[in-house]
């Protein structure tokens, strides 16, 4: 049975006389590793030892340094991506090829920091173009923040933690890691391919605990100057109430919409949609949990979009053809069955799927929903798409953007001036055309408005979060 632990500045704790949590296969409930718990003591130590580090090593390490590390790190990764792969599917109950797909955009993901760690550029400011400002020059510089506090959710747990740990070390920061407790393992996995690609001891600190126990410790300390967090609403209004003046970035989630208008490719996109609403179980931030379309072809795109949906392979995530696996654990899948239940008792209709077997929720399609439904308004993280019919397109986006969430939709059209017109009205941090909502690289500005979060990722733009601006003014006089 694998035992792991903390990785503070090197040294891993995974003592004996510790607290332990299972780690466990949500499809068939096999131990996977045991976590050897930290608690507030460890994080203490983790946030001091960060400090130290950046003081002592990362402020110090040239730019091609950070470069060469994280090209290492990509080269690894890529070495190791079957073993990775394998873990995720195991940890995190992700279907094997959807796993593969994750390691593979998380190996992009360092090579596009080692790229942009070389190319953190200021600007030089035309000071005289102010009163005053003859013979003066001005320059501003992006210098790293310091500690970086990174923590992470189950669903993503390789890609989106080196959204947070890739741009830091690109910047030159030090990192105090917390991963969800339920996918540790290829988190622990991460830290030593940092530590084999060269990376010092300390730069990168791995605390493994609970949030009530380590998470609040380290989102309220006063020498940690930057939090980014992926998770719930909930807890994201918890961090923002007690973060002080931390500057923070937090990508909260969605009930993301899709907008089908009458001269779309339907075949595009219902094969689009598919996916975008069940992959991974509906566990994905940006899934397809709302798809309005023209009242014209709606029951044409709802009938192709079923049949699709139930060739949908559900088994073993293990296993090459399986499409759906589990949920994260028994009680998503249980609190996804009973929304399903309310909103069929409410009037919904249940197209297909509707059940639950332990921790499997099959793919399920809801008409004749109403707009203040749970499955609609609020965050399903699950394998439930709502469809729904519309009239004109000036409907599709009030009914869009009636939404406390705003962070990615899609919209299919074959008219250019409509689609440009369409996602300029919603009210997203991102609007993709042809494209369904769930889809991501990891090169351009991601992040949502209103209660889907504050700030941006993307590695580029994680730097701009992660780094500060500093002015130094000359007088060429003096």
């Amino acid at each position: 049975m694998m035992i792991i632990g903390s990785i503070i500045n090197g040294k891993e704790r995974s003592e004996t006389h510790r607290e332990t949590l299972e780690v466990r296969n949500p499809y068939n409930q096999e131990i996977v590793a045991k976590i050897a718990l930290a608690d507030k003591s460890d994080m203490e130590e983790a946030i001091n030892n960060s400090v130290k580090t950046f003081e002592t090593t990362m402020k110090k390490m040239p730019a091609f340094e950070r470069a060469e590390i994280l090209r290492k790190a990509a080269d690894i990764l890529e070495e190791k991506a079957e073993d990775f792969a394998a873990i995720i599917m195991q940890e995190a109950g992700k279907p094997i090829r959807h796993s593969r797909a994750e390691v593979k955009r998380s190996i992009q993901i360092l090579r596009f920091a080692s790229e942009l760690s070389k190319n953190i550029n200021g600007e030089v400011l035309p000071m005289d173009a102010a009163l005053r400002g003859e013979n003066r020059m001005g320059m501003v510089k992006r210098t790293p923040i310091g500690p970086v506090g990174a923590i992470t959710p189950f669903n993503f747990p390789l890609n989106l933690s080196l959204h947070k740990i890739a741009p830091a070390i690109a910047a030159g920061n030090t990192v105090i890691f917390k991963p969800a407790e339920k996918t540790p393992v290829s988190a622990f996995m991460l830290v030593k391919l940092f530590k084999e690609a060269g990376l010092p001891d300390g730069v990168l600190n791995l605390v493994l605990g609970t949030g009530e126990t380590v998470g609040s410790h380290l989102t309220t300390h006063k020498l940690v100057p930057k939090i980014t967090f992926t998770g719930s609403l909930a807890v994201g209004k918890m961090i923002r109430d007690t973060a002080g003046l931390k500057k923070v970035t937090m990508e909260l989630g969605s009930n993301s919409p899709n907008l089908i208008f009458e001269d779309a490719d339907l075949d595009n996109a219902v094969d689009k949609l598919v996916m975008a609403a069940f992959g991974y179980s509906g566990q994905v931030c940006v899934s397809a949990q709302r798809i309005y379309v023209h009242q014209s072809i709606y029951e044409q795109f709802l009938e192709k979009f079923i049949e699709a949906t139930n060739r949908l392979k559900i088994g073993d995530p293990c296993e090459e053809s399986t499409d759906i696996g589990p949920m994260i654990d028994k009680g998503a899948a249980s609190k996804t069955k009973a929304w399903i239940d309310e909103a069929r008792d409410q009037g919904a209709k249940v197209e297909t799927g509707g059940e639950q077997d332990g921790t499997v929720v099959p793919p399920t399609i809801l008409t004749n929903v109403k707009h203040d439904m749970k499955v609609v308004a609020d965050e399903a993280f699950a394998p439930l798409v709502s469809v729904m019919p519309f009239e004109t397109e000036e409907e599709a986006i009030q009914r869009t953007n009636d939404s406390v969430y705003g962070l990615q939709a899609g919209l299919f059209t074959k008219d250019i001036n409509r689609a440009i017109r369409v996602a300029d009205s919603l009210e997203m941090g991102g609007v993709w055309i042809n494209e369904a909502s769930s889809y991501r690289q990891d090169n351009y500005p991601y992040g949502g408005l209103k209660e889907s979060g504050i700030g941006r990722e993307g590695v580029k733009y994680a730097i701009d979060e992660m780094t500060e601006m500093k002015f130094i003014g000359i007088n060429l006089n003096g």
